[in-house]
């Protein structure tokens, strides 16, 4: 799965979930090791007590760890999401972001435990904050990642 970041982004803006949830990718790297996500809030995702919906919340988090590791890492692994969960630390008012940093050194390491041809779960937090920085829901992800068949070593 090779594609620009400029191409994800504008065909994320179209993707059903993102587009009724009106979520949005402001910004994505061409290296896909930062992106930045926002929710403004609105009639489509407010909650009965006119909070963010929570589960407008996980999705604007969802994809993101998957698609910037699965871009880094090559098409010789697979990278599926194996878990996540959110906790809500606060009501999410006005717009909400979330900032996404997949370092190189975390990538280098994912990439030697998985060498051996065996399955890595590596887990990854985002915090989704306020426009006033304060942590509104941190979300918790773990990925399964394993080097396809063909590359695995004999």
């Amino acid at each position: 799965m090779k594609f620009s970041a400029r191409s994800l982004v504008r065909g994320m803006q179209w993707w059903p979930p993102f587009l009724g949830a009106g979520i949005r990718v402001t910004s994505l790297s061409d290296d896909f090791r930062d992106a930045v996500v926002e929710m403004k809030l609105g009639r489509l995702n407010r909650n009965a007590v006119g909070t963010h919906f929570g589960g407008s919340l996980y999705a604007m988090t969802d994809p993101f760890f998957a698609i910037m590791l699965m871009h880094n890492l090559g098409r010789e692994y697979l990278v599926w999401d194996k878990a996540g969960a959110i906790e809500y630390v606060a009501p999410g008012r006005g717009t909400v972001r979330a900032h996404f940093h997949l370092a190189e050194r975390r990538i280098a390491e994912i990439r030697a435990q998985a060498a051996g041809g065996g399955k890595v779960l590596p887990e990854f937090q985002v915090n989704v904050k306020d426009e006033g920085e304060s942590v509104v829901a941190r979300v918790h992800k773990t990925l399964y990642v394993r080097l396809k068949p063909r590359h695995r070593p004999q």
